[in-house]
């Protein structure tokens, strides 16, 4: 590919990292320093990882911040039980954001094995 701009699991990152920044608006402002900041980080290290590990050039390094990526997608996840468990989302929000968080973990999981394929044929 030639730019992590084509690939379907950055795309799918974007629209996460999208939905969390306009859901945290919502956040109460006695937060803003804690939860805001934690999930806000969280959901830009997924596609901050994703493109830097695509600019590395060698599949080990691009595989390296997936898994990276990865568990950014999972703390972001866990962010969000955070704030159902404080009631500052609802159950129905949490659940529409598990299906987008079902989403890019296959995709990604599908991209780490593609990498770990192209890795194995001696391409790099």
């Amino acid at each position: 590919m030639a730019s992590f701009t084509d690939l379907e699991v950055w795309k799918q990152s974007r629209k996460i990292r999208s939905l969390i920044s306009e859901l945290t608006k919502t956040f109460p402002s006695d937060e803003k320093y804690r939860l805001t900041d934690q999930i806000i980080r969280s959901s830009r290290s997924i596609d901050n990882n994703i493109v830097e590990g695509h600019g590395r050039f060698h599949y080990q390094d691009n595989i390296r911040f997936c898994i990276m990526a990865r568990g950014s997608l999972s703390e972001t996840i866990d962010h969000l039980m955070i704030a159902l468990d404080e009631k500052i989302i609802t159950e129905e929000v949490l659940l529409s954001f598990q299906a987008e968080y079902d989403s890019c973990l296959r995709l990604l999981n599908g991209y780490i094995q593609y990498l770990k394929n192209k890795k194995s044929d001696g391409l790099s």
